[in-house]
């Protein structure tokens, strides 16, 4: 690469991981494997009315579970929830809030029912985050994030951009972690049952 700008840069953290680590990872990715709950009390993305968690939110038939003020200790989260949380928290509400996308919250969003629906959803708010990033050239990745960001209103767009990366790589390894847990641990139970 000649020249590199720092635009070009922040895209390609988060591509190279997107391509080089996850893409493969998430490939395959199974309904059981999506809604599995690994210890009791789980958060996830479930049929709308049979959460037990202070908060199902979503506007569709599918909510996600969560409280106002999380519990101590936290409780675990499948990978349907994480990424729920990564879909909208992370990338779809920025979306909406800096590159044109139709506003949505935890709320009112439609959280997927199946492990495809949610990969296709990632990858369209993922490609909505690249592309308006790419937009803000290097001028946009200097002026403030604006009251969207809350009290990060005045940190500069670059800022949010790495908060942002940071937020998929490490929610994104989750997944692949949980998917690991998830063979290794069903591969053991099949064992134990022969």
């Amino acid at each position: 690469m000649t020249d590199p700008t720092w635009n070009s840069l922040l895209r390609d953290q988060l591509a190279w991981h997107w391509t080089n680590q996850l893409r493969d990872r998430r490939d395959g990715l199974t309904d059981d494997e999506y809604f599995w709950e690994p210890s009791p009390g789980s958060w996830s993305v479930r049929p709308r009315g049979t959460g037990t968690a202070p908060v199902q939110a979503g506007s569709g038939a599918m909510t996600i579970d969560f409280a106002m003020s999380q519990p101590d200790p936290p409780p675990f989260t499948t990978i349907a929830w994480r990424l729920g949380h990564v879909i909208v928290g992370v990338l779809a509400a920025r979306n909406a809030a800096h590159f044109g996308r139709t506003p949505t919250d935890y709320q009112s969003f439609e959280y997927a029912a199946t492990a495809k629906a949610a990969l296709a959803q990632l990858d369209t708010e993922y490609a909505t985050w690249q592309a308006g990033v790419e937009a803000l050239g290097e001028a946009g990745l200097a002026r403030p994030c604006g009251e969207a960001e809350g009290p990060y209103a005045e940190h500069p767009m670059a800022a949010l951009v790495l908060h942002i990366n940071r937020e998929l790589i490490h929610h994104l390894a989750e997944v692949c972690l949980l998917r690991d847990l998830y063979l290794h641990t069903n591969r053991q139970t099949r064992r134990e049952a022969s």
